[in-house]
């Protein structure tokens, strides 16, 4: 069994319910987004200052807040559901629930990011030879998590 994980092979997921502080991932109904192509998350941290005169020349760096960012294409389609909820969240500015897995929410072990999410770019491109693309970047706003299958 090899030990990597394809990225063709992760799986985003979406639901038609937030996140709440009465539930988390598994609680939830989710469909997966298949009209998804090269998604890129950004998980980072951000860091405060705690340099005083007994580091001897270093700085000295804590880390504080998380911030996670998921980025992705799609393909433009009429009926794609997916494409519509995503739409529909940027131009209402209310959120959506995705989950980003290392594979399928039905595998135990599989893995990845879970948050209500706020739709901070919906660009569209249209090249002359290509498909209409939409470049879709998400920023967490509420009920972040790291989900694991359980079962």
């Amino acid at each position: 069994m090899a030990d990597f994980v394809l990225g063709m092979n992760g799986k985003a997921y979406y639901s038609a319910s937030l996140l709440t502080a009465d539930n988390s991932a598994d609680d939830l109904s989710w469909t997966e987004a298949t009209n998804v192509r090269s998604v890129n998350l950004n998980l980072s941290r951000a860091t405060a200052d705690a340099t005083t005169r007994a580091n001897s020349g270093w700085r000295a760096n804590v880390g504080t807040l998380r911030e996670m960012e998921a980025s992705f294409e799609m393909v433009y389609k009429d009926d794609d559901a997916f494409l519509t909820a995503v739409k529909n969240a940027y131009i209402n500015g209310t959120e959506i629930a995705m989950m980003f897995l290392t594979g399928s929410e039905s595998t135990a072990g599989e893995q990845g990011p879970a948050a209500n999410f706020t739709v901070t770019d919906f660009s569209r491109t249209e090249d002359l030879e290509g498909v209409i693309m939409h470049s879709v970047t998400l920023t967490s706003s509420s009920r972040q998590e790291w989900y694991t299958v359980s079962s």
